[in-house]
């Protein structure tokens, strides 16, 4: 790969800057995109919402350098977002930049995101009659009732489940009702990452990541996410099944509801993302692909570039 010059299609490494929410993963993929000629592929799953902006902190147009990029703003916030969706999306759109002989730069956190578009994860079918029945389970029971389920029928993917992620337990309990297997059975096996790609992690001090998530935080409330929310209540927030649950965005609905005050909402936003950033760090360091970058290096893309020829 050479600085702004387009390379063979046959020696392009896409490269994967993934890591934990506020390290700084939008500014290294934004220079290494600037300096390799290459064009960004969005790999946070909140961000593929139109109008969902403020509390994804979403790159503006002016911020994004010229750059394209691609997965953004490609979703209704009534719409239901799912992995295998943007899976075959999000490789439709490597290989065309790949052909252009452009480098894809894919950026974000949505942990199962990553893995399967790198692990060209196979998805187990769905069954409608099957997924119905265990969404009524969810809506009479909670996510109580869907737990108890899972653990009768798979301990271990009970245990390796949020106990509030009931999107996730239901689909689990469809998978494993249809294929007869436990759950893990049908997760992708960590191998040579598809088309070669280059894994690129960001992370921080957790002292230093938790200042970050705070001021991330009030920036965001300050800077006109309850507003935000309001608008996007216009066009179907509330109905949306994985958009509505977005950090942030949830805790705000909390709050027009009644159910808190501002002052809690952001003190919820906050624990909320500081929670999801540890889940991200302990399921990213656990791929030994990853080459890892200090997101405070003040040289941090000479590291980025001297981390992908090592």
């Amino acid at each position: 790969m050479t600085d702004t010059d387009a390379s063979s299609p046959d020696t392009i490494r896409p490269i994967a800057v993934i890591g934990p929410t506020a390290t700084g993963k939008s500014d290294l993929g934004l220079d290494l995109a600037e300096s390799l000629g290459g064009e960004i592929v969005n790999i946070d799953a909140m961000q593929q919402y139109r109008g969902m902006d403020i509390g994804t902190a979403k790159l503006t147009v002016d911020e994004r350098r010229g750059i394209p990029h691609h997965r953004l703003d490609v979703l209704d916030v009534t719409e239901t977002a799912t992995v295998a969706r943007y899976q075959e999306a999000a490789v439709r759109d490597v290989e065309n930049i790949i052909a252009r002989g452009k480098v894809p730069v894919i950026v974000g956190g949505s942990m199962m995101y990553v893995q399967s578009l790198l692990d060209e994860w196979a998805f187990p079918a769905t069954d409608p009659l099957v997924r119905a029945r265990w969404e009524q389970v969810l809506a009479d029971g909670g996510t109580d009732a869907v737990r108890a389920a899972l653990v009768v029928r798979d301990p271990a993917a009970a245990a390796a489940i949020l106990p509030t992620d009931g999107r996730r337990m239901v689909r689990a309990l469809e998978v494993v009702e249809i294929t007869g297997l436990p759950f893990a059975a049908s997760a992708p096996r960590i191998g040579e990452p598809r088309w070669g790609t280059v894994l690129l992690g960001v992370d921080r001090e957790t002292a230093e990541l938790d200042e970050r998530i705070a001021r991330r935080t009030e920036t965001m409330f300050d800077g006109g996410l309850v507003d935000e929310v309001r608008a996007l209540l216009e066009v179907g927030l509330k109905g949306g099944v994985t958009a509505s649950r977005a950090i942030g965005y949830a805790q705000v609905l909390d709050y027009f509801d009644g159910g808190s005050d501002l002052d809690h909402a952001r003190e919820r936003t906050f624990i909320g993302t500081r929670r999801y950033v540890r889940r991200q760090r302990s399921w990213f360091r656990r791929d030994p692909r990853v080459r890892w970058l200090d997101g405070g290096d003040p040289s941090l893309l000479e590291s980025a570039r001297a981390a992908l020829s090592a």
